[in-house]
C-alpha cells in the first residue's frame, strides 16, 4: 500500500513516531496520578456539561466520568491507546488488504503513520474541532485510517450504512454538521452529490477507492487527499492531539432507526478505550505479545458491535485484521475465512444462520453412510456440550469429522466465536454446539459502547448472554412476580448522550444516571442474564394482558424449520395473530429474497408430502400438506402457552421474506416492527375481519 511522495516523508514520520513513543511511559505515569478527585484539574480549560453532569447533547460538551473507587484502568484518549500499542506491537502486522489476488500487510507503526497523514489532510481541508467526518463505504484500511485520523485531527468520526438512501445519508451528515465525507466509490459518491447542496457545513468529499469519473470542486481522490497534508506541521497536529480530553466526544454511532428517527449516540474517548480494554477480557482476547489474534472485518463498521470488535479492540490488543471483500455478505465471506483461518470470529445471528444453512446443504448432499456418520458425530458433540463434558469419544469424533466441517466454514483455527447485535435463536446455538463450536453471545447497546454482558470461555450458559462485564454494573427495574424486569446499565461504557436530543437523552438516562435499556430480562442465581423481550415490543391485548412476542416467535421458528421470520400481532386486539415468511433463496447481487424456496424449506415440504419448490407454489393453492404442517406446529406452540390470551389464533404466509432491501429488517437484521405494521396493514386487518 503506497502513496505518492511517501518516501519523501518517511524519515519525518519515523522520527516523529519514535519521539512520541518515548513519551508513552511519561504519559501513562501522568494519567496514573489522575484519580477521581483530581479529574477536574486534569481537564482544566475543557468545556464541561453544566454541574459536571453525566450527560450532554452538545458535540463540544464533556461529561463527568463514571470512575469508581478501586477502578484499575486509567482514562486514556484514543491517541494514547494507539501510541501505547505501537510501542508494544509496532513491528507486527496490523492490517491486511487483498490487492490483485494477494494479501498486502502493514505494521502497526505504518498504520499509525497513515493515520497521522490522514489527520494532517483533514486539517488541511479545514476540519473544525468537534465537527463530523462521515465514512460511507465497505470495510477497508482506508476506512480505519479515516476513522482514527478524524479523531487525531480533533473531529468526530461516524459511519454511514452503505445501504442508506441519499436522504438517510443527508440526515447523518446534517445532524453531525459533517465537514468531510469519505466515500468508497462512485455509487456512494452519487448519493452525496444528490444532497451536498443541502449540507452547509460540508467542505470536501473524498473518494477512497477507484478513479474519479468527474472533476468537481472540493472532490478528491485518495491519492490527492493524502498529499494535501504534507505541509501541515507536526506541531499543529500535536497541539490538536494534546488538547483532547478523555471525557470529550470522538465517535458518533447512529442508531439504525428501527423504532423511529436515528439518534446520534455520542461516545467519549474513555467510552471507547475503556470498553476496548475491558470487555474483550471476558472473551479471552489475547495481547499480541503473547499470541496475536486474527479476524476478518466484514460487518458494517457503522454499527458499534463491529466497530468495537474490529477497529478499537484490534488496536488495544494488537490483533491482525483482514478486510473481507465488499460482497462478503453476498457469499464471499467463507472464501475469505478459508484463506485467512482467523483465530476469532464474530457474526450477527443471520450470518451464523447462513453458515448453518450451508453446512446443512453440504450434509444433505452426502451419501447415506457419510450423512449418518456426520449426524452421529454432531449428536455426540451436542450431548457433551450440554453436559459440559469432554469425553474421549468427543475428541475422536472432533478430529475425524467435526474439524473437517469447521474447515469448510474457514473456522479450523478459530478458538473464539461471538454473536451480537440481535438475539440468536436456540436452534442455531445448538446446531453449532453440534460442530463443537460455542457461540459466545454479547448483549449491549450503542449507548453502552457495545457489550455490557458477555459470554466467554469461563462464563457460559446455554441461551444466556453471559454475565455483566467486569467493571460494569446493572440493576433490574420494575421487576414482576416472575423476576422479569427492565435491564439498566452503569459503567464507564455508558454514552455521553444523544447529539442534539435532550428529550431522548433524558428518556434513556434516569436522574441517577442509569441507562434504561428498554429490554426485559431475568438474572439467575449465578448472575447469568436471559433476555425475554423489549418493553416497546410488548403486546397489550384488548383484554389488558401483556404478551412478550419474541419467545412466541422463536418457539414457532423452532417448531417449523420452513419459517424464516415470524411476527406476532395483537396490540389492542381481541386475539393474537402472526405474519409468517418462508425460507427462500436470495438474489446474489441485490440480496433480495426470491420466490425459490431454500433447500431446507424444500426438504420440509417433501417430508409433508408436498412437491412445492417455490413460495408461490405454497400460497397460490394453499398447499394443504404445508398448511396442515404449519398449523400443527402452531398448535404445539399454543399448547405451551401460559394463558388463552397468549395463543396464536390466526396466521398468514406473506409472499416474500423480510429483507434489508425490502425495509422490514434494519442493517443488523433486526426486525423493524413499526415498518412491517405499516407495510402489511391491509393483510393484518384482514386477519381481524369477522
Amino acid at each position: 500500500m503506497e502513496f505518492p511522495d511517501e518516501q519523501k516523508a518517511d524519515d519525518q514520520f519515523e522520527n516523529q513516531v519514535q519521539e512520541s513513543m518515548a513519551n508513552v511511559k511519561t504519559d501513562r505515569e501522568e494519567h496514573a496520578s489522575v484519580g477521581k478527585k483530581n479529574i477536574e484539574e486534569e481537564f482544566a480549560g475543557t468545556p464541561l456539561a453544566p454541574d459536571h453532569s453525566l450527560w450532554t447533547t452538545d458535540a463540544r460538551g464533556s461529561v463527568r466520568l463514571r470512575i469508581e473507587e478501586g477502578c484499575p484502568e486509567e482514562p486514556i484518549t484514543v491517541h494514547q491507546m494507539f501510541k501505547a500499542s505501537v510501542e508494544k506491537y509496532g513491528n507486527m502486522h496490523a492490517l491486511a488488504s487483498k490487492k490483485n489476488n494477494k494479501w498486502e500487510k502493514i505494521t502497526f507503526l505504518e498504520y499509525y503513520q497513515f493515520c497521522q497523514r490522514t489527520a494532517k489532510s483533514f486539517i488541511k481541508l479545514g476540519l473544525e474541532r468537534f465537527r463530523g467526518v462521515a465514512i460511507l463505504g465497505s470495510n477497508s484500511a482506508e476506512w480505519f485510517f479515516s476513522a482514527v485520523g478524524a479523531i487525531m485531527a480533533g473531529g468526530i468520526m461516524m459511519g454511514i450504512y452503505v445501504t442508506n438512501s441519499p436522504e438517510a445519508c443527508w440526515y447523518v451528515a446534517s445532524d453531525s454538521k459533517a465537514n468531510i465525507i469519505m466515500v468508497e466509490n462512485q455509487k456512494q459518491l452519487d448519493k452525496i452529490l444528490q444532497i451536498r447542496d443541502r449540507l452547509p457545513h460540508l467542505k470536501a468529499i473524498v473518494q477512497y477507492n477507484g478513479q474519479l469519473q468527474q472533476k468537481l470542486s472540493n472532490l478528491y481522490s485518495w491519492e490527492e487527499f493524502m498529499e494535501l497534508g504534507l505541509d501541515v506541521s507536526e506541531k499543529q497536529l500535536d497541539d490538536i492531539i494534546s488538547s483532547q480530553r478523555v471525557n470529550q466526544c470522538c465517535v458518533l454511532i447512529y442508531t439504525s432507526g428501527t423504532t423511529g428517527t436515528p439518534k446520534g449516540v455520542m461516545l467519549s474517548h474513555d467510552n471507547i478505550t475503556w470498553t476496548a480494554n475491558q470487555a474483550s477480557r471476558t472473551g479471552d482476547i489475547q495481547p499480541a505479545n503473547i499470541k496475536q489474534e486474527s479476524l476478518v472485518s466484514y460487518l458494517p463498521l457503522s454499527h458499534i458491535a463491529a466497530q468495537i470488535y474490529d477497529l478499537w479492540t484490534s488496536i488495544q490488543w494488537g490483533e491482525l485484521v483482514y478486510f473481507a471483500q465488499p460482497d462478503a455478505l453476498k457469499g464471499s465471506l467463507i472464501t475469505t475465512l478459508r484463506e485467512v483461518c482467523p483465530t476469532t470470529h464474530m457474526g450477527v445471528p443471520r450470518v451464523w444462520e447462513k453458515m448453518m444453512e450451508k453446512i446443512k446443504q453440504g450434509i444433505s448432499e452426502c451419501g447415506y453412510v457419510k450423512k449418518k456418520l456426520v449426524t452421529w458425530a454432531m449428536s455426540v458433540s451436542l450431548e457433551a456440550s450440554q453436559k459440559d463434558e469432554k469425553p474421549f469419544l468427543l475428541s475422536l469424533t472432533d478430529s475425524l469429522v467435526l474439524q473437517k466441517l469447521r474447515a469448510e466454514l474457514g473456522l479450523s483455527c478459530c478458538q473464539k466465536f461471538f454473536s451480537g447485535a440481535a438475539p440468536i435463536g436456540c436452534e442455531t446455538v445448538q446446531f453449532f454446539l453440534g460442530l463443537n463450536i460455542r457461540l459466545y453471545e454479547a448483549y449491549g447497546m450503542s449507548e453502552s459502547t457495545g457489550p455490557h454482558f458477555m459470554s466467554g470461555p469461563e462464563v457460559y450458559k446455554l441461551t444466556s448472554c453471559g454475565k455483566v462485564v467486569p467493571g460494569c454494573r446493572y440493576k433490574m427495574a420494575s421487576v414482576d412476580s416472575e423476576g422479569t424486569g427492565e435491564i439498566c446499565f452503569w459503567g464507564r461504557n455508558i454514552f455521553m448522550g444523544f447529539l442534539n436530543m435532550e428529550d431522548k437523552t433524558r428518556e434513556a438516562l434516569d436522574e441517577d444516571g442509569w441507562l434504561h435499556s428498554g429490554d426485559l430480562g431475568k438474572i439467575d442465581e449465578e448472575g447469568f442474564l436471559y433476555i425475554t423481550g423489549r418493553i416497546k415490543e410488548l403486546i397489550i391485548t384488548a383484554g389488558g394482558e401483556n404478551v412478550p412476542p419474541v419467545p412466541i416467535e422463536e418457539a414457532v421458528k423452532r417448531e417449523l424449520p420452513i419459517i424464516s421470520n415470524a411476527m406476532l400481532i395483537g396490540d389492542k386486539r381481541k386475539f393474537l395473530s402472526m405474519l409468517l415468511t418462508l425460507k427462500c433463496c436470495t438474489n446474489r447481487d441485490s440480496m433480495e429474497p426470491t420466490d425459490e424456496l431454500s433447500l431446507e424449506a424444500v426438504e420440509f415440504c417433501q417430508q409433508q408430502g408436498s412437491q412445492a419448490t417455490k413460495v408461490s407454489d405454497i400460497i397460490r393453492g394453499k398447499d394443504k400438506d404445508v398448511y396442515r404442517a404449519i398449523q400443527e406446529g402452531i398448535d404445539r406452540v399454543n399448547s405451551a402457552a401460559t394463558s388463552n390470551a397468549q395463543r396464536i389464533q390466526k396466521w398468514t404466509i406473506l409472499w416474500r421474506d423480510f429483507s434489508v432491501s425490502g425495509g422490514e429488517l434494519g442493517p443488523t437484521m433486526k426486525l423493524r416492527r413499526p415498518v412491517v405494521l405499516e407495510m402489511y396493514h391491509k393483510v393484518i386487518e384482514s386477519l381481524y375481519q369477522d
